[in-house]
């Protein structure tokens, strides 16, 4: 007698019982009630009807699996997450509302998720994951296969491509002048680009909410003498989409991209060659160095998504070179963004904000050679993310423990007009916001320009910065960068009388 044995396998199933075109041609309407509603307009009450025209498509939609209990306890909780955003459209109230819509939507039409943590994944995947769904199965629209194959060979790395153009075009005016020679306003003329973005959008975002999706336990009764074990579950992403031949037809593209921009910055950047007419190199710097930090965040998410381990391009000798080849690349594009901002910087002065840059720039370019390290390693992405954790950490220790307020501070008074004689002049309103620790280059600004006491009321803002400081130096209140400063300062007082007496 053949035993059997039960198996629970979780898989996601789609609500079956209307075709794709149907839920797409409502999904096209949803999206033109949210242009009409949206598209250039103040939104308020606006917003609540469009979720009310949500549920009900859904509800159109995924009547088979609805009851009568779980709706009207789904309507209510959608009710009640209506009266904030009724009363007033907020952040919160926004908030409020998404996530009733999401929750009465998987409590009517998902019955089998009944504990918390199986809740929150299926929360998340509704609104983190479903979005991205709307192209692939848009594609299923078209009964043939070889186009979808096309397709879903060549979108990723088209659409990937056009995105990494746009940076290089906002990130580098000889790149934006070559677009600019495709003409593409005789297209905007009749197409208006940001509002196709915004139909693209909206389309992703209304979709999860149409062709419902969630992953459920599936019960398998398998003869264990007779039927051998069932192949494993095919991936919800098309084996076509991220496949080695995908992946491949990417790293060329982008490859190419990258290394013209990289020749462009060499030429431009490091080889000092002059750059157009209408564009300074400070402009340049300004211009360029977040996007192409934007470019490298997401180059890296694509290799970690690319080169997952397990995965079939993971072993490929032909794409892992590929791989090392952009990464490279992408490290240089973030040098070429940091000697941007210092650039930048040595113009227009210096910020937290500038500071932080500079940081976040070395942390992405630590990142990607970890990347790179992981891969050549062969390391797990738990070691990757353990990683970056670490140099999180010292990076973040490190900074506490250095007087960002006195270095930029010294830094804006040593290379200001005042200071060194050309640039551009101090700013004194942010340098007596940086407090007490920016004392010793205020006196040394004085000392410099003495007029500027009167001028710009420089004495009254060091007197009460000095308070500020006597304050500080009560015992409650006392750390020992404050008493390092108060040395300073008394030094400095010490010898301002025996030089004047010289």
């Amino acid at each position: 007698m053949t035993s059997l044995t039960s198996t629970i396998a979780a898989e996601i199933h789609p609500i079956r019982h209307s075709s794709i075109p149907a839920k797409v041609g409502l999904a096209l309407v949803l999206a033109a009630l949210a242009d009409w509603l949206f598209y250039g307009q103040r939104i308020g009450l606006s917003l609540t009807l469009f979720a009310i025209a949500i549920a009900c498509v859904s509800v159109f939609f995924n009547h088979a699996t609805l009851d009568l209990r779980r709706t009207m306890i789904g309507a209510s909780i959608l009710g009640a997450g209506l009266v904030p955003a009724v009363e007033e459209l907020n952040a919160l109230s926004f908030l409020i509302l998404l996530a009733s819509l999401a929750i009465a939507l998987l409590l009517t039409t998902n019955p089998e998720t009944t504990e918390l943590a199986e809740r929150a994944r299926a929360l998340r995947n509704l609104l983190l994951l479903g979005p991205f769904r709307f192209f692939l199965d848009a594609l299923q629209v078209f009964n043939m296969s070889g186009f979808t194959r096309g397709i879903a060979l060549w979108l990723m790395p088209a659409v990937l491509s056009t995105v990494f153009v746009a940076l290089f075009a906002a990130a580098n005016p000889v790149i934006e002048q070559w677009v600019s020679l495709l003409n593409p306003k005789l297209v905007f003329e009749y197409i208006s680009i940001p509002r196709v973005l915004f139909w693209a959008t909206m389309l992703a975002l209304v979709w999860p909410f149409i062709h419902v999706r969630w992953r459920r336990k599936t019960i398998v009764i398998t003869p264990v003498a007779d039927v051998p074990a069932p192949p494993p579950l095919p991936s919800q992403v098309s084996a076509e989409f991220l496949g080695p031949s995908t992946i491949l037809r990417s790293l060329i593209l982008f490859n190419l991209l990258f290394a013209a921009q990289s020749i462009l910055d060499g030429i431009y950047l490091w080889g000092h060659v002059a750059l157009p007419t209408t564009m300074t190199y400070a402009a340049y710097a300004h211009r360029g160095a977040y996007p192409l930090i934007a470019t490298a965040l997401l180059a890296a998410a694509f290799v970690l998504v690319a080169m997952r381990p397990g995965g079939p391009a993971e072993k490929s000798s032909v794409i892992r070179p590929l791989v090392y080849l952009w990464v490279g690349q992408n490290v240089l594009l973030v040098a070429s963004s940091i000697l941007r901002l210092d650039l930048y910087v040595d113009i227009y002065m210096l910020t937290y904000w500038r500071i932080a840059a500079f940081i976040w720039m070395g942390l992405v370019a630590l990142g990607l050679i970890l990347i790179m390290a992981r891969i050549a390693l062969d390391r797990s992405n738990r070691w990757l993310v353990g990683a970056n954790l670490i140099a999180l950490t010292i990076v973040l220790y490190g900074c506490s423990l250095v007087n960002f307020d006195a270095f930029i501070a010294d830094y804006n008074v040593a290379h200001s007009r005042e200071g060194s004689g050309k640039g551009l002049s101090i700013d004194i309103n942010y340098l007596t916001q940086l407090g007490p620790q920016a004392l010793p280059a205020i006196e040394q600004l004085i000392s410099l320009r003495p007029d500027m006491v009167y001028i710009v009321g420089l004495a009254g803002a060091r007197d009460r910065l000095v308070e500020t400081q006597r304050l500080d130096m009560a015992w409650r209140a006392l750390g020992f960068r404050s008493w390092r400063l108060q040395r300073k300062l008394d030094a400095q007082s010490t010898s301002q009388p025996s030089q004047s007496a010289g």
